[in-house]
Formats: structure tokens, C-alpha cells, sequence
């Protein structure tokens, strides 16, 4: 465990950023791996991918009710010096996770067809999106547990060893990438499956390798089989916390599937190349995401400890570096976005797609970026419901116009792109104001604990 309510916040926020923003760098190259391969299979295989990869985004909503909650309130215990408390929140983490995990196999086998062949262009993309979905969801049920033991180390100050496994799994993901989607080797190619195998079996070595740091050199939140049995009042608190970040990432598949479904006219190519644009997009904003991920456990213990000026100084303090980091990325996308585009794919008219959505869609960076600060801040006070207000909020801004417009003549694909950042500008200072009101109101009755032992009775050096 390590004590982040003392010391200065800007060296703690990138120390854990930096670990943070590189196991998120390489998670995010599984996709852009299987994409690189997935793009010489065609058009079809990269919208089938795509669309049936934003079903991704609800297990995502999913782990983060588990990984938000977790570190939230495992971070506050550690702020407060309770280690039986996180603990608690610990253990029941992981039988949430056990039972997020069936439900996603049974969801996802029930409904995948109905799901993929409504989004899909024409049925090639329907079959490339199924064949891909029904191998890749054993490895979206087994993301719950890697949330809940990462976030669990996450809310005491570790970060490292999350870093770790992430690399390791990625490098394997690469390794069996090339093998099982073109047949290098074996000779036999499984196209898309090939894709989602290599996912997945490269998801279940990662847990294999969290399960055991948490067995062997994890000494402040551990397994504990006797806190393993239903305990509904642990759950509730995590479920409190974690339910409004979920519903920010289901949300988020809300409008993925609207513009899916919104472009599906334009053919396989835009859908291709909208995919593709939106995948970059992720990973330039992976920065941003880290800084905000730091900054929930950072404030968090402080919020346990009860120091308010250090809270308010670790938001003043992510929300600068954050900005810093999402300008220069919008420089960089209106400099040639093509280039970026062009690494996945050399179809003409999916990079046109690509670059076009990127050229537009930099412009909201900043503004996500402090969207992403606030979040986390949100996380550490406790009350998560603010952030899914704000993100709410677009589906008015956002979903209702952009339905107005695809009725109209002359719809092109850009206004749904300058839609977009119009609307992410109002979320941000929504964000902001809300987050203000919430300062004002919890953390004057912040009371800090006595100075008498410092919460970093056991330091990891992992950490």
C-alpha cells in the first residue's frame, strides 16, 4: 500500500499516471493489433469487428460499476486507516465479478445474432461481426475479475504490477494474433475468430497472472474465502458508487450504436471508417484517461483522511496536465490524421472516413479531457451520480438532434462529427459547474483524522 495523503499531489498523480497510461496503452493494442490484421481481410471484416466490438462497451459500463466502486471505496479506507474495510469491499469485488462474468456469457450467446445483424451494413459484415463476438465473449466475461483485482490495487496506490500483466498479455495477444487470424505456421487462417481467440486466450493467461501476485506478494487486500459469502451491505456500497460510471460507458454504447446505425446507409466503408477513426480516438485519449485514473485514488485517500485543500489541489493539479496532454494530441490530428489512419488500413475510402471524423472530432479533446478529470473526482467524493448526469445529458444534445438530422436532405457524415464536438463542450461545462457544487458541498464537513500513525504503515515497493 502506499500513502498518497502525503507529499506533493503533481509527483503522485504522474507516477501513477504513468504505469496507468502504459498497461492502458497496451490493453488498447489488443484491438489495434487484431485491427491491423483484421484490415487485410477487407471491408466487411473491419465493420463486422467494429460494430460487434461495441458490445465491448457495455461489458466495459459493466466492469466499470466493479472497478470504479472497488477503488473508490478501498481508497477511502486506506485514507482512513481501515484495512478490514478494503478488505471487505475487496472479496466482495470478486464474487460480483464471478456473477457479472455468467451473465455476460449468457446475454451475449442469447442476443449476439439480433444485436450485430440490426447494426450491420449488408450480411458479409453481419457474419464478420458474429464470428467474431461468439470467441471474444468468454474473454469480455473474464474482464471482470482482472477490474476488480486491478481497481483493488489501484485504490492502494499500486499500480505497477497492473502494468505488467497488461504488457505481458498484449505481447502475447501479438504473438498469436498473426498465427490464428492469417495461419502463419499453422496454415489453417480463422479470419475475425482467429482475431477473438487470440483476445481471449491471452485475457485468461493475464488472470491466471493477477491471481497470482494477489496470492503471493499482495499483503494488504487479500483472498479471503470467509469473506467471500454474501455480505448485500458491502455490495450496495459498491453498487452505489459504481452504478453512475456505468452508466456513463453504457451510455457510451448508446451513441456508438446510434451513429452505427445512423451511417449504415453510407455503406461498409463508412462503417469501416468510422471504426477505425473512433479506435485511434481511443488511444489518443488514453493520456487524459490516466491522469483522471490516477486522480481518483489520490483524491480518494485524501478524502478518507479528510484533507479538503489537498482534494481541491489534486483536481487543480489532473485537470492542468490533462489539458496540457489533449491540446497537443488536437495539434497532432490537425496536422495529417491520415497518417495515423493509414497504419490500419489502405483503403482510400475508409481512411477518407477515418481522417474526416478525426480532423472534426480533435476539437473536443481538451474539453473530454477535463470530462475525464471531473469523473474521477466524482469517484473519489463518493457520489457518482453528478458525472452520469452529465454524460446523461448528451443524449439529449447529442442523440435527439442527430436523429433530426439523418431525416434531412443533404445529411452528410461531417455534421454528426461537429454535432459531436458541440455537444462534448456543453458536457464539460456541465461537468465543471457540477463538480464545483459538489466541493462546496462535501468537503467542508471533511474532518481530517488525528497525526498520529501515518496510513502508510506498509509501503509496496512494487508500487
Amino acid at each position: 500500500m502506499k500513502d498518497l495523503t502525503q507529499g506533493p499531489i503533481p509527483g503522485h498523480l504522474l507516477r501513477m499516471a504513468g504505469p496507468i497510461a502504459i498497461g492502458m496503452l497496451f490493453q488498447m493494442l489488443y484491438v489495434l493489433v487484431d485491427l491491423y490484421f483484421i484490415a487485410q481481410l477487407g471491408d466487411a471484416a473491419i465493420a463486422g469487428v467494429s460494430t460487434a466490438g461495441s458490445v465491448q462497451f457495455v461489458v466495459m459500463a459493466a466492469t466499470q460499476v466493479l472497478g470504479v466502486g472497488t477503488m473508490a471505496l478501498i481508497a477511502q479506507a486506506v485514507g482512513r486507516r481501515d484495512q478490514d474495510d478494503a478488505n471487505r469491499v475487496f472479496n466482495q469485488s470478486l464474487l460480483l465479478g464471478v456473477l457479472c462474468a455468467a451473465l455476460t456469457l449468457l446475454l451475449g450467446y442469447g442476443f449476439a445474432d439480433r444485436y450485430v445483424g440490426t447494426l450491420s451494413a449488408d450480411a458479409a459484415t453481419t457474419a464478420a461481426g458474429l464470428d467474431f463476438l461468439h470467441w471474444f465473449l468468454p474473454g469480455l466475461a473474464l474482464q471482470f475479475m482482472l477490474a476488480g483485482m486491478g481497481s483493488a490495487l489501484r485504490g492502494t496506490g499500486i499500480t505497477k504490477p497492473t502494468m505488467v500483466v497488461q504488457m505481458l498479455t498484449v505481447v502475447l495477444n501479438a504473438l498469436l494474433a498473426p498465427v490464428l487470424i492469417a495461419g502463419w505456421l499453422t496454415g489453417k487462417p480463422l479470419g475475425v475468430a482467429g482475431a477473438a481467440l487470440a483476445s481471449t486466450l491471452s485475457i485468461v493467461v493475464g488472470v491466471g497472472m493477477m491471481a497470482l501476485y494477489f496470492t503471493r506478494l499482495e499483503h494488504y487486500v487479500c483472498f479471503d474465502a470467509k469473506q467471500l459469502a454474501p455480505q448485500l451491505a458491502v455490495c450496495k456500497r459498491i453498487l452505489v458508487v459504481g452504478l453512475p460510471p456505468g452508466g456513463e460507458f453504457a451510455l457510451m454504447f448508446v451513441y456508438l450504436s446510434v451513429i452505427y446505425w445512423l451511417i449504415r446507409d453510407f455503406g461498409a466503408a463508412a462503417q469501416a471508417g468510422f471504426g477505425v477513426g473512433s479506435r485511434v480516438m481511443q488511444a489518443i485519449f488514453l493520456p487524459a484517461m490516466a491522469v483522471a485514473f490516477a486522480a481518483g485514488p489520490v483524491a480518494g485517500q485524501n478524502v478518507g483522511a479528510g484533507f479538503g485543500d489537498r482534494v481541491r489541489e489534486t483536481f487543480r493539479s489532473a485537470a492542468l496536465i490533462s489539458i496540457v496532454l489533449m491540446f497537443a494530441l488536437t495539434l497532432l490530428c490537425q496536422w495529417h490524421p491520415e497518417i495515423l489512419v493509414r497504419l490500419f488500413t489502405p483503403d482510400t475510402a475508409v481512411i477518407t472516413v477515418a481522417a474526416g471524423f478525426l480532423g472534426i472530432i480533435s476539437w473536443n479533446f481538451v474539453a473530454t479531457g477535463l470530462i475525464f478529470t471531473a469523473s474521477g473526482m466524482f469517484q473519489a467524493l463518493g457520489n457518482t451520480v453528478p458525472a452520469f448526469l452529465s454524460s446523461a445529458s448528451r443524449v439529449i444534445t447529442f442523440v435527439l438532434p442527430a436523429l433530426w438530422l439523418s431525416q434531412q436532405s443533404g445529411f452528410q457524415l461531417w455534421q454528426l462529427w461537429w454535432l459531436s464536438v458541440a455537444t462534448v463542450a456543453l458536457q464539460a461545462v456541465l461537468s465543471y459547474l457540477l463538480l464545483r457544487r459538489e466541493f462546496s458541498r462535501r468537503l467542508p464537513l471533511l474532518k481530517p483524522l488525528p497525526p498520529t500513525v501515518s496510513p502508510a504503515t506498509q509501503i509496496d515497493a512494487s508500487s
